[in-house]
């Protein structure tokens, strides 16, 4: 098997669409880079506690593609070195902002308070991860996703899937369909770092919403069921040794 990266993926907001990335530095024990590094939370959370509004928090804490498909139709932009974070919806700017000042921040918030206010509960923020990024799990893995898996679901949906559905930080190409979900418990290479796979990815009403419409236009868990007996896609991977990894590079299982 020769399993090459197809794409590399960020998700700087949680629940907004993709930067690809031809090249990006691995970290033991941390996710990919600024990746779910801000999202936009339903005020008051945290109010009246001791909660670290930067901690790890669920996702009904904030908005989500399996609740709020709009967000669909919004890119996200994130330049680190400036901390400035851009919002685009089909192309054109919609929102601008330093997000690591309050600032900046504040005014994100005030774009979604206007674009989501049918489905908020209460005023919007947007927060800052300070350790474990917003991603679905409290585990600081990234996701992994075979592209010959989508193509074999494809064959059963019976029409072309975009692969933005699944939200991966890592596409592969060259590994035969479903194969990535034996890997669990195996260590691998990918480019210059180490990796083990962790577990399987279930999925969830997230991927239902098409990427390009915002319409909940299949229903992908059950499609998963029904054709395969699981509504698996994918696996999440801790990093073990620090390297690069660029579009193009190896992944070798031990």
């Amino acid at each position: 098997m020769t399993a090459t990266i197809a794409q590399i993926c960020r998700y700087p907001v949680k629940g907004l669409n993709a930067e690809s990335l031809e090249r990006v530095s691995l970290t033991p024990n941390q996710s990919l880079p600024n990746d779910r590094r801000f999202a936009v939370a339903h005020d008051p959370v945290g109010a009246g506690t001791d909660r670290d509004p930067g901690a790890w928090q669920p996702p009904r804490a904030f908005l989500q593609l399996k609740k709020n498909e709009k967000l669909a139709q919004l890119h996200a932009r994130f330049d680190e070195a400036e901390g400035i974070l851009t919002i685009e919806r089909r192309g054109k700017q919609v929102a601008r902002g330093k997000v690591t000042e309050p600032l900046g921040r504040t005014l994100i918030g005030q774009f979604f308070s206007g674009y989501m206010a049918d489905e908020l509960r209460g005023a919007p923020r947007l927060l800052e991860a300070r350790a474990q990024p917003f991603t679905d799990t409290d585990e600081p893995v990234i996701s992994v996703i075979g592209l010959a898996s989508i193509a074999d679901l494809e064959r059963v949906v019976r029409e072309p899937l975009d692969r933005r559905r699944f939200r991966a930080n890592i596409y592969i190409e060259g590994a035969p369909a479903w194969s990535e979900l034996d890997w669990v418990g195996r260590e691998a290479t990918l480019g210059e770092a180490r990796l083990r796979i962790e577990s399987r990815i279930d999925r969830c009403a997230a991927t239902n919403v098409n990427p390009e419409t915002a319409a909940r236009d299949l229903n992908i868990p059950l499609t998963l069921q029904r054709g395969f007996g699981h509504i698996d896609m994918g696996v999440y991977a801790r990093v073990l040794e620090p390297g690069s990894i660029a579009t193009g590079d190896r992944l070798v299982l031990d």
